[in-house]
């Protein structure tokens, strides 16, 4: 049984509904630089004691570290420059799901559709461009607010570097693998070709397709597939089969400048195989420098979508 409170004493408040949850925190100015650093320094860490001690238990710490490291690292830096009012769950729905979608969908039409031959090149660049647009199509289905050039080029290039952090890993694990056990050195070697120039491949492919894409979304949220949409993905598969191309391509100049002669079944299999001890710094050359030509035109179509658009040229 309760008794009244004596004269004079305070009531009691009946609890109110409670308080709206906070929004998402926002991420500091210059995360990206402190987790580029720290993710180096950790991944370069892992290295060494891997090296020391011989074992296999930290190749699972080393293949991610070095496949997400550059990835996260400009999602990061994509987020706090040109995308906070988009929200983290954006974010990381096209970086995780997108990416993971976009990986599963392109492996199993490559398996069903491609065969060895010169023009495979092609056929993984159209295919694994339209998976990673597909996935992005998939995430935002249920996002009708989101769109315009600014925010399909964010979304986009982390839905490529969702992509390239999962393909990487995959390639890094492969590497690993050898007759003679793991070879730490092909690991390195293959994280470190391919997650300095992701930024140029898959990041900048699908931020150019996304971008286009949602410039041309309808304000109910209707994806339209017009001509410039279909044009955009053909360019980026173009610019894509290129890039893988580029290998074969430094090959063949390494072959008639420093070799006896180009051997044709070196492009048998639809990859190309490794060159010597001494044409390897040629090789090296050639293919970087060959990246960064076929990168260019990239460069230059996204500069020429965030000049015509004003919400981007807007953004502090």
């Amino acid at each position: 049984m309760t008794h009244p409170p004596p004269p004079g004493a305070p009531r009691a408040r009946i609890p109110g509904p409670q308080q709206p949850p906070p929004p998402y925190p926002r991420i500091r100015a210059g995360l990206w630089r402190r987790c580029l650093g720290g993710g180096l320094a950790l991944w370069a860490l892992t290295a060494l004691v891997t090296y020391v001690t011989g074992g296999t238990t930290l190749l699972p710490t080393l293949i991610l570290l070095g496949g997400f490291l550059v990835p996260v690292t400009f999602v990061l830096w994509a987020y706090e420059r040109h995308s906070r009012d988009l929200g983290v769950s954006a974010i990381l729905g096209c970086f995780l799901t997108g990416g993971t979608l976009g990986v599963l969908g392109a492996s199993v039409m490559e398996y069903h559709l491609l065969h060895p031959s010169p023009w495979m090149f092609a056929g993984a660049g159209l295919i694994e461009e339209a998976a990673k647009v597909g996935a992005l199509v998939f995430v935002l289905r249920r996002l009708p607010a989101i769109r315009g050039m600014r925010a399909g080029l964010v979304l986009g290039a982390t839905v490529g570097f969702g992509f390239a952090a999962l393909e990487g890993s995959g390639h890094a694990f492969d590497a690993a693998l050898s007759a003679d056990g793991v070879d730490l050195r092909a690991l390195l070697e293959t994280e470190i070709l391919r997650g300095v120039p992701a930024p140029l491949g898959h990041g900048l492919w699908t931020a150019i397709a996304g971008g286009i894409l949602l410039a041309h979304r309808r304000p109910n949220g209707r994806f339209r597939l017009g001509g410039r949409v279909v044009g955009a993905c053909l360019g980026v598969s173009l610019l894509h089969a290129v890039w893988d191309f580029t290998p074969g391509i430094a090959l063949w100049m390494v072959a008639h400048l420093a070799g006896p002669g180009l051997d044709r079944q070196l492009f048998a299999g639809g990859y190309t195989a490794g060159t010597t001890a001494a044409q390897s710094h040629l090789f090296t050359v050639c293919s970087v420098g060959g990246l960064v030509l076929v990168s260019l035109p990239g460069i230059a179509w996204v500069r020429a979508l965030t000049r015509r658009d004003p919400s981007w040229r807007n953004t502090p």
